[in-house]
């Protein structure tokens, strides 16, 4: 595969073994599967020099047309960034790519681009922001915390119950509300690969 004319890059973070599928922790990594199989994007295929499962295609119509490189981290979340060094060389092509990953610190339902901001204290993005060397790319949080009727947060509290709620499996009632957002968040990487991340907030930030 010729990754270097594929100029928009997008990251699914999450954990690659078969288990961690349909977790709260790996919807950025399931989600862009999902995108793959929607925009009939190549087959993921695995690619031991930068241990991460990779696909590429395009987006768009005519002129409109861009070349995207879908990237799955073959590594536990945590060092996620180590599968991005031979792609994202420059600050340049750091500002081309979109990552997507879980938010703790956000509900069900809900979803967030931000560009140039911190890790917040997820490992998987620290784990980008140290490989890439810089803070200023896309990010697209994915809210995976319970919610009550009025809409607080219930963030589970305690190592022991945060670490069983994102290695968990999202429930019967909250499916329907993932299906929905997965929609939500394809449609922002289409919007964020044809024009940008300005846009692509203006349009898709989802409370």
């Amino acid at each position: 595969m010729l990754y270097a004319i594929y100029m928009k890059f997008i990251v699914g973070l999450g954990n690659p073994e078969e288990q961690y599928i349909g977790t709260r922790h790996n919807v950025g990594r399931d989600f862009l599967r999902t995108f793959a199989k929607k925009n009939k994007f190549e087959d993921f295929e695995y690619d031991k020099k930068v241990n991460a499962q990779i696909s590429v295609g395009e987006i768009g119509i005519g002129k409109k047309k861009e070349k995207v490189t879908l990237i799955l981290p073959d590594t536990y979340m945590n060092k996620s960034g180590a599968s991005l060094k031979k792609f994202i060389t420059s600050a340049k092509k750091a500002e081309s790519m979109l990552v997507i990953y879980d938010e703790l610190d956000m509900g069900i339902g809900s979803t967030k681009i931000a560009f140039n901001k911190s890790n917040a204290g997820h490992k998987g993005i620290d784990s980008v922001i140290r490989a890439v060397k810089t803070k200023a790319f896309a990010k697209m949080k994915v809210g995976i915390s319970a919610t009550t009727p009025t809409g607080k947060i219930k963030k589970p509290k305690g190592e022991e119950k945060v670490v069983k709620h994102v290695l968990g499996k999202f429930s019967p009632k909250e499916q329907p509300v993932i299906k929905k957002i997965e929609k939500h968040v394809c449609g922002a990487i289409e919007e964020f690969v044809l024009n940008g991340h300005i846009s692509a907030m203006n349009g898709f930030n989802h409370k």
